[in-house]
C-alpha cells in the first residue's frame, strides 16, 4: 500500500448526528477565550480539554497551529465514577472534562464519538483479513481500545503561502486509524504522495476519511503505511473537522506480527506499549 488515506461511504453516522455534533461546537468555539481556558489541557490529566490556538506545534520548525480544539477520550453516555473499560489505561489514565456552556454539548459530544467509535471496531476485522490473519485476531488486543476524538476548529488564514504557522504542520498520526469527519465545502487537509507532492483530500458529502496511524504501520512492519499529512485553511471561513484517532488497548504491547515479518522484510521496529507510545508522542507536540 502506497498512501495509506481512503474514503468510506455508508458508515452508518447518522446526519443529524453530525449536525448536532457540528452546531454545539460552533457554539462553544464562540465563547471567550478566558471561559474556555478554564479547561486547558495542561491543567488536566492526559491533554483532555482545550487547546488554544497556537498551543500546539506537531512539525518541528514550524511556529504552532492554527488551530483551537477541545479533546475527549472514552466515556459512556450515562457517565460511570469507575468504567472498567479504562481500568489498565496506565499513563493515559485521566477523565474527561466539561465545559458548562452551551447546554448539551457532552450529549452532542458523546452522540457522535460513540458513532465513530462503532466506525473503527469494523476497521480491524477487515484489515486482519487483508493481512492473511484470522478476522478476530486483533479482537483480544482491542477489548477496550484508545479512543481519542479532537473537536478541531481552524480560523481563516492570512500571510504568505510559505508562513511557518499553518492549520496542523505535517505530521503522521500516533493511533491505528483517525476516523475524520471534514466539514463540507471548505478545502484544507493535504496529503504527501511517494512523490513527495501535495495532494489535496477534498470533503466528500456522506462519507469519512480514513487514514492509517504509526502504531498500525508498526504493527504491520510497514504493509500499511501511515502517510504525512497537513491541514491549511486559506479559504477565508472558519473550518471545523473530527477526528477520531482510534486504536489498541493502552496496555497492549505493539511490535511486528509474526507474518508480516521476513527474511525479506526484518522487523523494523522495537515493541512499544500503546499507551506509552501515544503519551509521548502527545507530549512532544505540546510540549
Amino acid at each position: 500500500m502506497n498512501v495509506g488515506f481512503f474514503y468510506v461511504k455508508n458508515h452508518g453516522i447518522p446526519p443529524e448526528c453530525i449536525d448536532n455534533v457540528l452546531e454545539v461546537n460552533k457554539e462553544y468555539f464562540k465563547l471567550p477565550t478566558e471561559e474556555k481556558l478554564k479547561l486547558n489541557h495542561k491543567n488536566v490529566a492526559n491533554f483532555k480539554g482545550y487547546t488554544p490556538l497556537l498551543d500546539a506545534n506537531i512539525e518541528p520548525g514550524n511556529r504552532g497551529d492554527l488551530h483551537e480544539a477541545f479533546q475527549i477520550g472514552w466515556e459512556e453516555l450515562e457517565a460511570k465514577t469507575h468504567d472498567e473499560k479504562r481500568a489498565n489505561d496506565g499513563v493515559m489514565a485521566g477523565s474527561n472534562v466539561w465545559p458548562e456552556r452551551p447546554e448539551k454539548y457532552r450529549e452532542g459530544v458523546l452522540k457522535y464519538y460513540h458513532a465513530a467509535v462503532a466506525v473503527g471496531k469494523i476497521l480491524f476485522p477487515l484489515f486482519a483479513l487483508s493481512l492473511d490473519l484470522p478476522e478476530r485476531y486483533f479482537d483480544d488486543k482491542t477489548k477496550n481500545s484508545a479512543a481519542i476524538m479532537n473537536i478541531l476548529h481552524y480560523p481563516p488564514q492570512t500571510g504568505p503561502a510559505d508562513d511557518r504557522i499553518v492549520g496542523i504542520g505535517a505530521h503522521t498520526d500516533f493511533e491505528c486509524f483517525t476516523i475524520l469527519w471534514q466539514q463540507p465545502g471548505i478545502q484544507a487537509l493535504q496529503v504527501l504522495n511517494s512523490q513527495k507532492e501535495w495532494i489535496k483530500a477534498p470533503p466528500i458529502d456522506g462519507t469519512l476519511v480514513i487514514n492509517l496511524g504509526d502504531q498500525f504501520a508498526r504493527w504491520t512492519n510497514d504493509i500499511f503505511k501511515s502517510t504525512v499529512h497537513r491541514a491549511v485553511n486559506r479559504n477565508g471561513v472558519d473550518r471545523y473537522s473530527i477526528p477520531l484517532f482510534f486504536g489498541t488497548d493502552y496496555d497492549v504491547n505493539v511490535e511486528p506480527i509474526a507474518s508480516c515479518v521476513s527474511a525479506e522484510r526484518p522487523a523494523r521496529y522495537e515493541p512499544v506499549l500503546a499507551g506509552e507510545y501515544v503519551n509521548q508522542r502527545l507530549k512532544e507536540m505540546y510540549y
